[in-house]
């Protein structure tokens, strides 16, 4: 039997400083600053910076478009993987290809390609002038394109655990005579809840944190179409630093709930794969 190599304490340790250094330098102590100066004044100065009518218009629209963009990519990151998990068919990778489009272009080129479409000097643009309708510098571009960029979330969450997890129950379910939608509620969807629910925490998280893909088409106009990232940065650039870190904060504090969240369904899942293949063997 071949022996397991050990590294030396000096080594193991090392490499645990590394990581904790780059974690602190990275993550905590900006997270730290934020917190910091965002209740540097006091309580009294921070809720008063948030409860800038501004300010709820920023964060009403910025779960609006969380509201609205989770579930339908929640639909569309479902159908996009069980199709390509449990079936084959012509055009397969070209899905798949443009399932990771919006993860491999940047936000900016994202919010641009709905400017061509439906600006001004667009594709439709001369159409929508025409029938008084505008989407861009309007809620609605902006929960288009947070739609765009996030639609890849679920759906890659799902694809892997899905083509892991095999046919074999559902083809089971089927020939014992249960119908599609009752094969999918009471053996696929059980299945991949956990990943389901870990799909739609980051999707939301992204969607609530976007700000480049928005920030093209938003316009920026004052308590209309800027979302909370949007919003702080016009508070930051125009100095108003405790207002500014104090909505950055409401975003921080969406992160570690995030984390939580996320480490939690790990743990779960983590637990409910063991338990699975220790009933297999």
């Amino acid at each position: 039997m071949s022996q397991v190599r050990r590294e030396t304490p000096i080594v193991k340790w090392g490499l645990i400083s590394i990581a904790l250094i780059y974690i602190g330098l990275f993550l905590l102590l900006p997270l730290a600053i934020v917190l910091s100066t965002g209740f540097g004044k006091g309580l009294e100065v921070y809720f008063k910076s948030l409860s800038d009518p501004i300010t709820l218009a920023a964060i009403r629209l910025t779960i609006l478009t969380a509201a609205i963009a989770v579930p339908l990519n929640l639909i569309f990151g479902l159908a996009a993987s069980w199709a390509i998990a449990k079936f084959d068919f012509h055009g397969k990778n070209v899905l798949l290809t443009l399932i990771d489009l919006p993860l491999s272009v940047s936000p900016i080129i994202s919010g641009l390609i709905y400017v061509l479409m439906f600006g001004a000097q667009g594709v439709l643009g001369p159409w929508l002038i025409e029938h008084n309708l505008k989407i861009i510098f309007t809620p609605i571009a902006i929960i288009l394109a947070t739609i765009f960029v996030t639609f890849p979330m679920v759906a890659r969450e799902l694809i892997p655990l899905m083509k892991t997890q095999g046919n074999d129950e559902e083809e089971a379910a089927l020939t014992l005579g249960a119908s599609g939608f009752k094969t999918f509620w009471y053996i696929t969807l059980p299945n991949i809840k956990w990943g389901l629910l870990y799909g739609v925490i980051l999707c939301n998280a992204r969607a609530m944190g976007e700000f480049g893909a928005v920030s093209v088409v938003s316009g920026h106009i004052r308590g209309l179409t800027n979302t909370l990232p949007l919003h702080i940065e016009i508070l930051y650039n125009e100095y108003q630093f405790t207002a500014a870190f104090a909505a950055a904060s409401l975003l921080a504090f969406l992160a570690l709930i995030t984390l939580i969240v996320k480490t939690l369904i790990e743990m779960k899942f983590s637990e409910e794969l063991k338990s699975a293949r220790r009933s297999v063997h």
